[in-house]
C-alpha cells in the first residue's frame, strides 16, 4: 500500500476558530455561572492541545467538574454549529485532498471530541476522500497513540503526518513517524522539518521519499 498521509485539521485544513467561539459563547451564556467572550484569536493559541488543558487555559476559575459540565455544552454546541458555520478551508485545501486520495490512503487524526471530524467532513463534502479518522473522544488517547491506531487499524506500515503545531511534531516523534510542518498554520515548530506555506505544495512532494 502506499504511504499513508495524516492530516491534522485546525490549522492545517481549515480556520474555524471564529465559528467554534460563536458556538462556545453561546454556551457559556446558556449553560455558565461565569461572564465571559471568547474570541477566535484566542482559541488559535488552545486548538491543538487535550481538550483539558485548553479548559483549564481558558477557564481557571471554574473546578473539574464545572470544566466538564461546561465542556459537555460547548463541544455539543460546536459540532452542531461547524456542520454548515463559514469556517475558512486554507486556499486549494479541497482540491488538493481530491486529488492526493486518487494516489495515496488518506486519515485524519486530531485532538478534538467525537463528531468534531465528522462535522469537519459534512460542512466541506470531503469525506469520500478520507478513509478513517480518529481522536481522542474516540479513543481516550492522545494524538500520538491514535497516529498508531490509525496506522495499525488500516495495515499502513509508513506514514506521514500534516500539522502545524509543536504537540503535533511530539506526538509523530512519539508514533515513530515524519511531520510535515503547515507553516501557515497557528503554531510554532522547533527543528528541521519539511515545511509547506500553503496547501497546494503538498501536491509537490514525494511522500516516499519523506
Amino acid at each position: 500500500m502506499a504511504v499513508g498521509i495524516i492530516f491534522d485539521v485546525d490549522g492545517t485544513l481549515w480556520d474555524s476558530t471564529d465559528e467554534v467561539a460563536v458556538s462556545w459563547n453561546q454556551a457559556i451564556r446558556e449553560h455558565a455561572r461565569i461572564e465571559r467572550t471568547l474570541t477566535g484569536e484566542e482559541l488559535k493559541k488552545e486548538f491543538g492541545k487535550p481538550l483539558d488543558e485548553i479548559m483549564d487555559d481558558l477557564f481557571p476559575e471554574l473546578n473539574r467538574a464545572e470544566k466538564d459540565e461546561l465542556a459537555y455544552y460547548m463541544y455539543q454546541y460546536e459540532n452542531e454549529h461547524v456542520k454548515d458555520a463559514p469556517c475558512v478551508c486554507y486556499d486549494q485545501m479541497p482540491e488538493t485532498i481530491r486529488a492526493l486520495s486518487e494516489k495515496y490512503p488518506l486519515f485524519i487524526v486530531s485532538n478534538c471530541q467525537s463528531g468534531y471530524i465528522e462535522a469537519f467532513l459534512e460542512n466541506t463534502g470531503l469525506g469520500a476522500c478520507i478513509r478513517d479518522f480518529t481522536c481522542p473522544g474516540d479513543t481516550g488517547q492522545l494524538k500520538g497513540d491514535n497516529i498508531r491506531i490509525i496506522m495499525e487499524r488500516n495495515g499502513i506500515e509508513s506514514a506521514v503526518y500534516v500539522g502545524d503545531t509543536q504537540g503535533d511534531a511530539d506526538a509523530c516523534k512519539k508514533a515513530g513517524i515524519p511531520m510535515i510542518y503547515a507553516a501557515y498554520g497557528f503554531g510554532d515548530v522547533k527543528g528541521d522539518y519539511v515545511t509547506i506555506h500553503s496547501f497546494d505544495e503538498l501536491l509537490r512532494l514525494n511522500f516516499d521519499k519523506l
